[in-house]
């Protein structure tokens, strides 16, 4: 058997990186690796962990560790602030913004309970039922951000809103994708539910988002109307039965009254000082 041989090539001297006058060499092959590995809050605040680590004289593995703490806790902060934006809220609203007093018909420690996603994986369903003003959107919003920002995936929509997007989607013939898209999120939040009396059509794309999710993902709905008038709203009996059975098996029923926290509040800024 012959045995091809040849002359090995010598090996190639890497070339000296060209670094502009005034820079350190080292704090520029620090910011190459950063760049390369995507490290920015490293990139940005190592000068500043490593003086505080001379200062305190750490450990070589104190400050590693320090450095890695630092880029997670900017990482984890971005990724809520994706998730909330993501989510699609009308607009921001916190649960610790919402004013209890003035609404004592809601428990606070009712819905902090609620600000853990254990219900949301667990795939359980939320109403927030009452009158107008009485901060049925604020605490649905309220809730699905921090939801989002304990890193599950929402979307808010309005009731309308949702069932005109299904209505293009079938009409496009992409009704099955758009279905599933809703199906793949962890907490679906429905402002302004049973505002409008809806077409059967209407009615019955709604309800397919309701099978989709049943018991696997969770829904949380805001309406102004209790469950005996859902019928004006949902005109076929038997789907109206059949959407409040899956908004109250195993869910948080949650009556914000009737007392208009937005009138009481417009009516004692009328009043003279």
């Amino acid at each position: 058997m012959t045995i091809a041989t040849g002359t090995a090539r010598p090996a190639r001297t890497p070339r000296p990186r060209v670094v502009a006058p005034g820079v350190d060499p080292v704090d520029a092959d620090i910011d190459l690796a950063c760049r390369t590995l995507q490290l920015p809050t490293i990139r940005e605040q190592h000068r500043e962990i490593a003086a505080a680590a001379l200062r305190e004289q750490a450990s070589y593995t104190r400050f590693l560790a320090d450095l890695l703490a630092a880029e997670l806790a900017e990482r984890l902060q971005r990724r809520k602030l994706r998730l909330v934006h993501e989510a699609g809220f009308a607009r921001p609203k916190r649960l610790e913004d919402f004013d209890f007093a003035a609404n004592p018909a809601v428990a606070a420690e009712v819905i902090a309970t609620l600000a853990d996603p254990a219900w949301v994986r667990a795939g359980q369903p939320l109403v927030l039922l009452g009158d107008s003003g009485t901060g049925k959107s604020h605490l649905l919003i309220g809730v699905g951000t921090a939801i989002a920002e304990a890193g599950l995936k929402v979307r808010y929509s309005t009731c309308a809103n949702l069932i005109n997007e299904l209505v293009e989607a079938a009409d496009e013939h992409h009704l099955s994708r758009t279905i599933a898209r809703y199906g793949k999120v962890d907490l679906l939040c429905l402002d302004e539910f049973g505002y409008l009396e809806l077409d059967p059509a209407g009615a019955k794309l709604l309800f397919q988002i309701f099978t989709e999710r049943e018991e696997r993902r969770a829904i949380a709905v805001a309406s102004n109307a209790p469950f005996s008038e859902w019928q004006r709203t949902f005109t076929d009996p038997r789907l109206c039965a059949a959407i409040v059975d899956r908004l109250t098996f195993n869910g948080h029923i949650i009556e914000t009254g009737s007392d208009s926290y937005r009138l009481a509040t417009t009516r004692a800024k009328r009043q003279p000082r």
